[in-house]
């Protein structure tokens, strides 16, 4: 009768070890408090101790053998174990640390005073993001600029708010990646067709014959902050993918010759490269399991003509991750260490950052719609905010007439250009359990609306959009 009742109370145990629970048996009584998805597994097998331990008493006190542990044990090979679940929080922000000159902005941040960088680090420090893609941040490499950020803003506790909470947490990032991007770096070509190849550094003239549009080497780049170990041996780049070698590559079209897709010169499309700063598969190690950041700022769909040379790139570029993540069409790509292939099958991973395209609204709307439908994407409500909302409101202008909701925003735009628009995105996998998500833009009744404010913007023109996720 013992061992019924303990088999019995083991099975309830089962069903309900990772929320509260009451376990009686034989005048033991265990109480659980709050759940811990981390813990339960441990609280769960050191109860099976105990448990275990009572059934194997009657054994020694009668002498005899008895099968009541066997029977539990046939229980836990038919009930195995669930596993600890951590819930991870991976955000994107489009920060806006880029001046007119390499070094610039580190120099401006170096004191750490800088109202525009506490603004930014008290949003990050306010949402505490596990995983962190920042873009548009110089990229050095000493990585001084992005210590900078981290040790005199990040780590040091920020109210530029004047909250009623009281001061932000400061928060710290143990991991960090970054590495050379395409902008600012000369093609030797003339890109932009204005008759000549600039070569010196700091005019948009420069900026417009590089492979990535960049005043000087570095401008707008990207950095990686997590709070789990990133695998950098496994790091995969693909700063160097040629444009051209992707299948059915939208290379602009010059429209006065009857050539398709030459508007770049034949000799610059051989070195052409695909992405506008870089792409980066970035394995994250989080309690055992590997999930795959992927991140990438293709460039913006506009400032082109008629051959739509920036709305064809941006495409190609988020599409990029849409071959990538299907693996039976990945095998055209490889990166920069010579190695083909896409994410292998079965790889969880998130897709991150400013992709500067809206699925409903402004220029560059196929590319986006595109890996947004892809069915190795989950499928969850876009991450929201009332400040998107009340700002589209209260701005109009070309808002009015945007089809998508001004609650999904994430860009800040001129009211007479492209106005509000969904711009940056956290895209899990969809064997990760999406369990809340939202954009950092408060309306303008709240406190913390003085750090996204309005144009001219004490942070930035992006809001910080969240995404947490169960990894198991």
């Amino acid at each position: 009768m013992r061992a019924l009742r303990a088999i019995g109370c083991f099975l309830d145990l089962r069903r309900k070890f990772s929320w509260k629970f009451v376990f009686w048996c034989s005048g033991l009584t265990f109480n659980t408090s709050k759940p811990n998805p981390v813990k339960g597994s441990m609280n769960y097998l050191n109860t099976l101790r105990r448990l275990a331990a009572e059934l194997v008493g009657p054994i020694g006190n009668c002498g005899k053998p008895t099968n009541y542990f066997l029977i539990l044990m046939t229980i836990l090979l038919a009930n195995p174990i669930a596993k600890a679940v951590t819930q991870v929080r991976f955000a994107t922000y489009n920060v806006s640390l880029y001046g007119s000159s390499a070094g610039e902005v580190a120099d401006r941040l170096a004191a750490g005073y800088n109202p525009q960088a506490r603004c930014e680090a008290e949003i990050i420090q306010r949402v505490r993001p596990d995983v962190l893609l920042l873009n548009e941040i110089d990229y050095d490499p000493e990585s001084r600029l992005a210590q900078i950020f981290q040790e005199k803003y990040l780590a040091v506790s920020q109210n530029v708010s004047a909250s009623a909470s009281g001061p932000a947490e400061p928060i710290r990032y143990p991991y960090r990646y970054l590495a050379p991007v395409n902008t600012g770096i000369p093609s030797g070509f003339d890109l932009d067709r204005n008759g000549k190849v600039s070569s010196e550094p700091g005019s948009r003239e420069y900026g417009g014959d590089c492979w990535g549009f960049g005043q000087y080497p570095g401008q707008y780049g990207m950095v990686l902050l997590s709070k789990y170990p990133i695998d950098t041996e496994s790091v995969r780049t693909f700063q160097k993918f040629l444009w051209k070698d992707m299948p059915g590559a939208l290379l602009p079209d010059d429209a006065q010759t009857k050539t398709p897709g030459d508007w770049y010169a034949a000799d610059a499309l051989e070195k052409f490269r695909l992405s506008s700063k870089s792409h980066w598969d970035l394995p994250i190690q989080i309690n055992g399991r590997t999930v795959h950041v992927l991140a990438s700022h293709p460039t913006p769909p506009i400032f082109d003509g008629a051959e739509d040379r920036n709305g064809r790139r941006n495409h190609d570029e988020i599409r990029f991750w849409v071959d990538y993540i299907a693996a039976d069409i990945a095998s055209y790509i490889y990166d920069d260490c010579g190695t083909y292939g896409g994410l292998p099958t079965g790889e969880c991973f998130v897709i991150m950052g400013d992709l500067n395209g809206d699925p409903h609204d402004g220029e560059g709307t196929a590319g986006i719609s595109l890996l947004l439908t892809s069915p190795s994407i989950a499928q969850y409500l876009p991450p929201e905010s009332t400040g998107g909302a009340e700002q589209a409101r209260l701005q109009g202008g070309v808002n009015k007439n945007h089809l998508g909701s001004s609650r999904n925003d994430t860009l800040d735009g001129a009211d007479d250009g492209p106005g509000n628009l969904r711009l940056d995105y956290v895209l899990p996998s969809k064997k990760l359990k999406v369990v809340a998500s939202g954009v950092f833009w408060p309306d303008n009744t709240d406190r913390l609306f003085s750090l996204v404010g309005v144009y001219p913007f004490p942070s930035s023109d992006h809001r910080l959009v969240w995404v947490n996720v169960e990894v198991e």
